[in-house]
C-alpha cells in the first residue's frame, strides 16, 4: 500500500471517530465501506469474528463493541412501529 493511500485512509478514519463519554469510538456503518465492504451482512460476519477473538482471549466483549443502533427519525404525523410493506 503506497504511502498516500495509508494517509487517506487514516485520514477517513479520523473523520468517522466520534467521542463517547471521553472514549473515542467509531460506528461499524462508517467503517463499513472505509473497510472496503459493500454490504452489511459481509461486514457483520467480521465483526462476529472479532467478537469471539475478543473473547477468546478474555476481554469483555461489551467493552469493545457496544450494541448502539442508529434509530431514524419518524416524519411527523407517524404514530405507531414504522413499517415497511410491500
Amino acid at each position: 500500500m503506497k504511502s498516500e493511500e495509508i494517509q487517506t485512509l487514516f485520514e477517513q478514519f479520523e473523520k468517522a471517530a466520534v467521542t463517547v463519554e471521553n472514549v473515542e469510538c467509531w460506528s461499524a456503518r462508517e467503517l463499513q465501506p472505509l473497510l472496503g465492504y459493500a454490504k452489511w451482512e459481509n461486514f457483520s460476519k467480521v465483526i462476529e469474528k472479532a467478537k469471539e477473538s475478543c473473547r477468546q482471549v478474555g476481554h469483555p466483549v461489551a467493552d469493545h463493541f457496544p450494541d448502539v443502533r442508529k434509530t431514524i427519525p419518524m416524519p411527523k404525523g407517524r404514530r405507531g412501529r414504522p413499517a415497511c410493506l410491500p
